[in-house]
């Protein structure tokens, strides 16, 4: 494969590509050179101007500078529909979908509808729909379900999905697997994609699965060309340093007490809700409680009814020993030492595009009520400056709307608006997904910080070694209900996936 992409023609060229947003440059003079059959990888950190390259191909936002050619043509692309119909289609990080409508419907858009005076049958969209799902072996969701229903990762593998029908010249994939349990399903409808010659721009943080499926990197660093580098002549602290400038420290080493001893600020017993059945839990301050678990075995549920975004079935929930009813987010942190909850999908759950980073992390004073009935954007930004420091989110971003700035720096604003809302308990779920290594590190020490000034955190993450090195214990669950509770020296990636996988897994770990 290797030859046939050296021997390959440039499919996308990209140079002196430039874009500003007022005063602030997001991309500065980035070239950048893809073959026809290639895997190529973006990496930087968040900030680095990645997503407003994607966005830049895709014909969201245009060029203040700069040339893309695509296939030897100009590519000047005004809209998303514009860039796919000349051969680009874009898998975004923050899915695009549309969540009241079905996975047929999100699939054929805009073409749901081809008669002139009568629209598509319901039958008709279904079988189209249903043809590109076999396609790209797509079996185990219905083409008739409404995306708001599904779990993020079918969510996440419908928006791929879109993609790969539509992928002819290049396919561009932002974090792709951020939500998804395994890469195996993306990397195989990838190898048959460039296969027949399209390119491929991998957009991830994860350095592992880049080795595995790239080529080649490009490198940016504050909206620029750092270098393109072939994967297999450089190391990962190599990227890393390109990457942010020094070289990489343990973002990861463990300096949280697994043995902690604090007042029990939450206690949940034979709790039921959703696929959650008979749940036990309890969290003291001054300890992060890790949760892994396969897909679909109560974990959203738990976080959901916990944050206050779902009512409970039966059982009880206790905060400060007091047995509470968490109706709302906004009324789980009023309650006792309070509740802030940091939901999964940041951009439909959780961020208010249009209003600017300040506005939106000044919205816990709305759920406590306080200070937030009248509106000044020089009293927001002082108020939000304190939280965003504790999360490392550079005051510059303050006055940016939510919507302009990067996944990473998005997942600050959510982590300072629970901050400032001055709860005790912290529930975090998937908190690190698809963000960068300088800013997981920020994360963690804020995560860090926070047990140590006698706070709690529940967290859920995607990857075992968040896990491993964060948790002073983990909980594993399977089928609703909380299977080990493991204590933090003893953790390890293969007892936590041991245990994912029930009673029968546990049995063959021992």
């Amino acid at each position: 494969m290797d030859r046939l992409v050296e021997d390959a023609v440039d499919l996308l060229r990209v140079a002196g590509l430039s874009r500003r947003y007022g005063a602030t440059v997001a991309l500065k003079h980035v070239d950048i050179t893809i073959r026809a059959g290639e895997v190529h990888a973006i990496l930087g950190e968040n900030g680095a101007g990645k997503s407003t390259l994607v966005k830049i191909l895709s014909g969201v936002v245009q060029p203040n500078e700069g040339q893309m050619l695509l296939d030897g043509a100009p590519h000047t692309p005004r809209s998303i529909f514009d860039a796919r119909n000349c051969g680009v289609s874009t898998a975004f990080q923050e899915l695009s979908l549309i969540p009241h409508m079905t996975v047929a419907e999100n699939l054929l858009l805009p073409n749901v509808s081809r008669g002139w005076v009568w629209p598509e049958r319901k039958r008709s969209i279904l079988a189209r729909a249903g043809e590109i799902m076999a396609d790209w072996e797509i079996v185990d969701i219905a083409p008739e379900s409404l995306v708001e229903d599904l779990p993020l990762a079918q969510r996440q593998r419908i928006e791929i999905t879109r993609a790969l029908s539509h992928a002819r010249g290049l396919l561009v994939l932002d974090e792709p697997t951020a939500a998804l349990p395994d890469t195996r399903w993306l990397f195989r409808q990838i190898r048959r994609l460039t296969g027949l010659g399209v390119a491929v721009m991998y957009i991830s943080h994860r350095l592992s699965e880049v080795r595995e499926i790239c080529q080649q990197a490009t490198i940016l660093r504050n909206g620029t060309t750092i270098e393109t580098v072939r994967l297999a002549g450089v190391d990962d602290a190599g990227i890393f340093a390109m990457m942010v400038g020094h070289a990489p420290s343990d973002p990861t080493a463990r300096t949280v007490d697994s043995t902690a001893s604090g007042a029990v600020l939450l206690t949940a017993r034979d709790l039921c809700v959703g696929a959650v059945q008979g749940l036990n839990l309890d969290l003291r301050a001054g300890e992060i409680v890790g949760v892994a678990a396969l897909e679909g075995q109560g974990q959203q549920d738990l976080f959901r009814v916990l944050g206050g975004v779902t009512r409970r079935d039966s059982g009880q929930i206790a905060v400060g020993g007091v047995e509470a009813d968490l109706g709302s987010p906004g009324k789980a942190q009023r309650t006792g030492p309070g509740i802030a909850f940091v939901p999964e999908e940041r951009k439909t759950d959780g961020i208010f595009e249009n209003l600017t980073a300040a506005s939106n992390i000044v919205m816990a004073d709305f759920a406590a009520g306080g200070g937030g009935w009248f509106v000044n954007g020089q009293i927001e930004r002082r108020r939000a400056g304190t939280s965003a420091a504790r999360v490392a989110l550079a005051p510059r971003y303050l006055d940016f709307e939510v919507g302009n700035l990067s996944g990473g720096n998005q997942q600050k604003v959510l982590l300072a608006r629970a901050l400032m809302s001055g709860a005790k308990i912290l529930v975090l779920f998937d908190p690190a997904r698809g963000v960068d290594v300088g800013t997981k590190q920020s994360i963690y020490a804020m995560m860090r910080d926070f047990v140590k000034s006698g706070g709690t955190i529940l967290f859920y993450s995607s990857e075992l070694s968040e896990l491993v090195h964060l948790s002073s214990r983990c909980l594993v669950m399977y089928d609703g209900r909380i299977v080990a509770d493991l204590p933090g020296p003893i953790l390890s990636e293969e007892t936590l996936l041991a245990a994912a996988h029930g009673p029968q897994g546990m049995k063959e770990a021992s």
